[in-house]
């Protein structure tokens, strides 16, 4: 018999001592006594920790079956979610859709933690699967439209993106030009004519003065913008943002 040095001991006592209370043993590979109902019933009552404990012997024994592993994957995938482990809970769909590739439930479930994580194209790919698999299904339909919607809203945002409510293409002042050869000035300058139309058109029943009135004040901007553009101490970027705060002020008290 070979015997353990003092430093191997001490050694073996600390990978012990270290050991995850989740890990399998060599002993679960063959071990009948696991029961599949243990590791679904922790999940089902979202003791978590138990669930991950009991569904990890359950995925690593030999002879567990096709079906008792997929709802086993499923189970310690939700537990692991919960407790914000979510690249093994990723792991654990994958391997679940391995097994049974015709889930729309799994995919809606991978979609939402690849949402989560921020990867659109990914959540977006899932939630389409789910829906093939399922036209109807309600979370995978809601998530795909939400997605869709706010893919269509940023896409919308990017093509307007750094561009003035005024044609570039024209500019002949030198503050348009400004205007057109800065992003942030753009549009901000987009932002401010935006806003400003809102109140004219949300106001279209006010009386006529106080319309006058309005388009007035935007009107002095501008002159005052283009008259002061380039003169020592003017800061264009101040003045707009001046501006569109007081717009905003304006179409917050409406």
């Amino acid at each position: 018999m070979r015997w353990l040095s003092a430093g191997g001991v001490l050694l073996a006592l600390a990978l012990l001592a270290t050991a995850p209370a989740s890990a399998t043993t060599p002993d679960d590979l063959d071990d009948p006594t696991i029961d599949p109902a243990q590791c679904l019933a922790a999940a089902a009552k979202r003791d978590d920790d138990r669930a991950v404990e009991l569904c990890s012997r359950l995925i690593a024994r030999r002879n567990t079956g096709r079906d008792d592993r997929l709802k086993a994957l499923i189970a310690r995938a939700g537990a692991l979610t919960r407790i914000r482990q979510v690249d093994r809970a990723l792991v654990d769909y994958d391997d679940a859709l391995r097994l049974d590739p015709k889930q729309p439930d799994i995919l809606n479930a991978r979609g939402e933690l690849w949402l989560g994580k921020g990867d659109r194209a990914k959540a977006l790919a899932d939630f389409s699967a789910a829906l093939r698999l399922n036209r109807d299904h309600p979370a995978a339909r809601a998530n795909h439209r939400a997605l869709a919607t706010e893919l269509e809203r940023l896409g919308a945002q990017k093509a307007i993106d750094g561009k003035p409510s005024f044609d570039c293409a024209r500019a002949r002042r030198a503050v348009e030009k400004a205007i057109c050869g800065d992003r942030d000035l753009a549009n901000l300058d987009r932002a401010i004519a935006a806003t400003h139309l809102r109140i004219l058109q949300d106001k279209a029943s006010a009386k006529p003065a106080e319309l006058r009135a309005l388009k007035r004040a935007q009107d002095d901007f501008i002159t005052g913008r283009n008259a002061s553009f380039g003169r020592p101490g003017y800061d264009l970027r101040a003045a707009m943002k001046a501006r569109l705060r007081q717009l905003t002020g304006v179409a917050g008290g409406r």
